[in-house]
């Protein structure tokens, strides 16, 4: 049996170990970062040689099955909110559960660049970038954009970007983090 001071460790532990195997635990120091569509996880049940660790991809509904537990709800929820519920459920088979989860992925955190842009397409948030990170990943402007006329797409809102002002370092606040599923429109 281990010492509980290194069972407390095991989600940093697989974080490690993950990266030492030349995986990407990308969320795994960030505990606020929220699971999303597409994320891959490694989940694992800890000193049970039958529930060996597996890596899945979170469904397009936001779930995920685990052995035993069947099917759950991990978009939305960080990494130890997943832990907690999934060790909780477990604890109808198993005494003492210690569940390791890692987010070895980050392929749902998606916003989009479109319009005007050299690389119009998908960015991929690793795990999160601003508007004008987000304008520098798409290649910038071409020679037709209206760099002051960007707007953010944010469900049923719509957040306005002026390039110029925020280039000179004026009015910052409109440099937002975007969110998985923002669209950036470059007119």
């Amino acid at each position: 049996m281990l010492d509980r001071h290194v069972v407390a460790r095991l989600p940093r532990l697989s974080a490690v170990l993950l990266l030492s195997l030349g995986g990407t635990a990308l969320a795994a120091d960030l505990p606020d970062y929220k699971i999303h569509p597409g994320d891959k996880v490694l989940l694992g049940l800890y000193d049970d040689p039958k529930m060996q660790p597996v890596e899945i991809t979170v469904a397009p509904d936001g779930k995920l099955a685990f052995p035993l537990i069947g099917t759950l709800t991990a978009a939305g929820k960080n990494v130890e909110q997943l832990r907690i519920e999934m060790e909780s459920k477990l604890k109808k088979f198993v005494s003492e559960p210690t569940v390791t989860i890692a987010v070895t992925q980050v392929n749902g955190n998606v916003a989009y660049v479109v319009g005007q842009v050299n690389k119009p397409g998908a960015l991929i948030m690793n795990p999160g970038i601003n508007i004008l990170q987000a304008l520098s990943l798409a290649g910038g402007g071409n020679p037709y954009a209206k760099m002051d006329s960007i707007i953010v797409i944010r469900g049923q809102r719509v957040l306005n970007f002026r390039f110029s002002q925020v280039s000179a370092g004026r009015n910052l606040e409109q440099n937002v983090e975007l969110e998985s599923g923002d669209v950036v429109v470059v007119p």
